[in-house]
């Protein structure tokens, strides 16, 4: 078959995914997601995947699916930002921090100021006052100019 005809059905099965993940039937939409990278592996299927794991608290295997998407768009920066917040989840908030600064750098990215935030509060749960500062300022700037992260 047609690699944009797959990449099409592929682009349905997430959209569908979604809206069952926004309902919060985790169950389906992690089966529409998984249909959707049997035919077409992208970068947003294996995030919002891993998301839906996180809601059931399967944070490893949620980090897992953002290392998959990464290794498909290394462009592409919520499977960063989401890596980084589970990780925080976690309690491991050293760790999460080198991939929240990448999610920041990642040139496909929305909301971009989600890594400023998640960074601003690991700095305030460290009493790293002036870091926290910052990062609620830089905030502000961040969404200046960024590139759409998902597929219109």
């Amino acid at each position: 078959m047609d690699d944009g005809v797959l990449k099409d059905q592929a682009l349905t099965l997430w959209m569908k995914g979604q809206r069952h993940h926004l309902r919060g039937d985790f169950n389906r939409a992690i089966e529409l997601y998984t249909k959707s990278l049997a035919l077409y592996p992208t970068a947003e299927a294996y995030t919002f995947r891993g998301w839906a794991y996180s809601f059931q608290g399967r944070l490893d295997e949620a980090i897992d699916e953002c290392k998959k998407a990464i290794a498909v768009d290394q462009t592409f920066g919520n499977p960063y930002n989401d890596i980084g917040s589970y990780l925080v989840k976690k309690g491991m908030l050293d760790e999460a921090i080198e991939w929240l600064e990448k999610a920041k750098t990642a040139p496909r990215y929305e909301p971009r100021h989600f890594p400023y935030m998640n960074l601003g509060r690991i700095y305030a749960q460290k009493g790293m006052v002036l870091p926290a500062i910052q990062s609620s300022r830089l905030r502000s700037r961040s969404t200046r100019g960024s590139q759409p992260a998902f597929p219109r």
